[in-house]
Formats: C-alpha cells, sequence, structure tokens
C-alpha cells in the first residue's frame, strides 16, 4: 500500500479525476457581504487548493427561502453567479475541477432571515436546533408546512440553481442532504408527519429527494452530479437515526443505483454506534454502503492518509474526500505524495477572520524543511 492508491486518477464518465483526494465541503462563513456573493477572497482559497482531485465547495442557498444561517453565499441572483464565475475560473486556472454543494435550510432556520414570517418545512413540527441568525443564536421555531405548490416550486429553485451553476462554470454540483437540512427533514419520520405523497412510507419521504436529484440531472446530466449524506448524525435537536434507518437507506442507495451519478458521498459517524439503531454496522460502517450502492462512493470522516488507502484497497470506497486537512493544508495532495508534515488548522477562524485562518495557509516549502 502506497500514496499511489489515494493519488491515482480516477474516471467516471465525462468526469476525469487526476488524484482521488476530494477537498469536502466546508462551511466557513466569508461571505459577509448583504448579497450573499462570492469575492475575489473565496477564488483566492479555492485556486489554492486546485491540486485536489475534486473540489466539492461550501454550501450555496438555491433560494432566498433556503437561508438558515449568517455568511453562506447564494446561487439564486445575477450578482452571486458572476462571484462564483471568479472561483471557477480560478480553480480551472489552475488545473482544477470544482463542484458546487446545492443546499436548503428547511425549518431549520428563523423568522429573522424572513421579515418575521416563519420557515416552512415538511410538516408544521419544530425541529428544536439551534441557528445563527443576524440578531446572533436563536432557537428554532415551528416552521409553516410546506405546501404541496410550496414542494413544486423548491424543486424549481434546484433546478434554477443548477442552471446558474452551470452558468458560473461549475463542473458539477453536489446535493446536500446532510445533518437536518431539507432533505433529511422529509427523510426523517420525526419532522415529516405528512399524509399526502411526501409522506409516511420511505418511498414517499424520499420522493422530494429523487424529485430533485432528477431536476439537477435534467441541466447537468447524472455523471456530473453527486449527493451527499450523514446517515449517522445525531442531532441535539430531534433528526436522528432510527430502527427504520438502515432499511430507508437500502431503499435510498437501491434507487440511487440506477442513476450512475458522479458519486454518492458518505460521512461516517462521529460516535460509537453502539447501543444505537445502527450498531449493526458499527463495525464495518462503509461496507454497508458498499453492499447497498453500486455506483461510486465516496467515503468522508477522520482519514488520515494510512485509513485512506485501507477504505480504497478494501474497495469500501472510490474516493474519499478530507475537510479538517484542507483548510490548513492547501497543497494536501504535494503533502501526501512526499510524506510531508501536515499544518494545524486554528479552530477559532474557522468560520470568521476574512483572510486570517483562511488564505494565509501556505504550501510546505521543502527547502526550509519546516511548516510555514
Amino acid at each position: 500500500m502506497t500514496t499511489k492508491d489515494i493519488l491515482s486518477p480516477y474516471t467516471k464518465g465525462n468526469l476525469q479525476l487526476n488524484n482521488r483526494v476530494i477537498m469536502s465541503s466546508l462551511t466557513r462563513g466569508r461571505t459577509t457581504n448583504q448579497g450573499l456573493v462570492p469575492t475575489d477572497l473565496h477564488a483566492t482559497y479555492y485556486a489554492q487548493r486546485a491540486s485536489a482531485g475534486l473540489i466539492l465547495t461550501e454550501s450555496a442557498w438555491v433560494s432566498k427561502d433556503a437561508i438558515g444561517f449568517i455568511n453562506i453565499p447564494g446561487i439564486y441572483t445575477d450578482e452571486q453567479v458572476t462571484g462564483w464565475k471568479k472561483v471557477t475560473e480560478a480553480v480551472h486556472s489552475k488545473g482544477g475541477k470544482i463542484f458546487l454543494q446545492l443546499s436548503h435550510s428547511g425549518s431549520v432556520s428563523h423568522a429573522d432571515f424572513f421579515n418575521g414570517n416563519k420557515p416552512k418545512g415538511p410538516s408544521a413540527i419544530n425541529p428544536k436546533e439551534k441557528t445563527f441568525t443576524p440578531q446572533g443564536f436563536k432557537d428554532t421555531e415551528t416552521p409553516e408546512e410546506l405546501t404541496l405548490q410550496d414542494i413544486r416550486n423548491t424543486i424549481e429553485d434546484y433546478r434554477k440553481a443548477s442552471r446558474n451553476a452551470l452558468k458560473s462554470g461549475f463542473d458539477g454540483i453536489e446535493i446536500h442532504a446532510q445533518i437536518f437540512t431539507l432533505i433529511p427533514q422529509f427523510l426523517s419520520s420525526l419532522t415529516n408527519q405528512r399524509t399526502d405523497e411526501y409522506g409516511g412510507t420511505i418511498e414517499n419521504r424520499s420522493r422530494i429527494l429523487f424529485e430533485i436529484l432528477d431536476a439537477a440531472i435534467s441541466v447537468f446530466g447524472t455523471d456530473r452530479v453527486g449527493i451527499k449524506f450523514t446517515p449517522a448524525f445525531f442531532s441535539t435537536g430531534i433528526i436522528r437515526p432510527q430502527e427504520d434507518t438502515l432499511s430507508d437507506y437500502q431503499y435510498i442507495l437501491g434507487k440511487l443505483s440506477n442513476y450512475d451519478l458522479a458519486y454518492v458521498h458518505i460521512v461516517a459517524p462521529g460516535i460509537d454506534l453502539s447501543d444505537t439503531p445502527l450498531s449493526s454496522i458499527k463495525d464495518d460502517y462503509f461496507a454497508f454502503f458498499r453492499k447497498h450502492y453500486s455506483g461510486t462512493l465516496m467515503a468522508n470522516g477522520g482519514f488520515t492518509l494510512e485509513k485512506a488507502n485501507t477504505i480504497l484497497v478494501e474497495n469500501n470506497a472510490d474516493l474519499v474526500s478530507f475537510g479538517t486537512y484542507y483548510i490548513a493544508n492547501p497543497d494536501l495532495t504535494d503533502r501526501f505524495q512526499n510524506n510531508w508534515p501536515l499544518a494545524t488548522a486554528d479552530t477559532d477562524t474557522y468560520y470568521q477572520g476574512g483572510e486570517q485562518g483562511y488564505t494565509d495557509y501556505h504550501h510546505y516549502d521543502s527547502k526550509k524543511q519546516s511548516l510555514p
């Protein structure tokens, strides 16, 4: 086993990656302007990391109605498209490839974002989370239930956002189906108690997921669309794995296997799964998803170089994404290739700080034989 495993190229349809080291989507909170427009700072940040096989951007809101956290960019206005063009051009000029992650907060938002109007979710059920508004951290509230027309509008928002991503020059998109956002809210029977075609059975609860996916594919095609899940996310609120979670994912993964997507992105658990509804897969977590999904599988969650190579050799993943490492190591692939030491990120600047803790991490200087 050598670094050639993680650094070997990967091809899927029209998507050709120079290596399997993927930069995971990372919220960084640098979009501090009123229009939520990416800036030159974003372009510099992503271009610094262009040696990744593929860059997955931070989340981008698909519409004004999707907002649920401060300082996160959007992809629903012409100004935002212009801002993102700077990012994609900068990355492409360095020979990199980049996907935009599309997101919607659903009920995990606050009236502060909507002129006093309540956010909307699958059902009028408070997810009991916290959200960061312009007025600070606040508890979520009981949302309004999305009407069928609201759902149709939301799916169309994803289609428009996909078109804007294409206009912006992105190589593809990743659908955010993580943690406690809109899609997981529909998947969970704790926050989705609808009695129409979007509630009840997993076939109904996952309907919006596949309709969003179809909308994105209508713009980019299957091999330029990925989707990211956190099946083992244990929320501080009410969204968390249940007894039917594994059977739900068997259904979802089986149906996704018919799509021939760019990839399905799975995040590892952050806790010991013993004494949880997922205890049966605690010792072979990623093997479960490999068993039930026949396409390209991307793994995420605390991987070292050695562990990344191991999961590839064991064939439980085809690609591995790295989050924390990429904050402080823009040249991560070079550090892996040459066994250079890794820099440590400043946790105080993860979500704030402008250039500090964002674009001021440097490439390793092997001549100095020390970290920058």
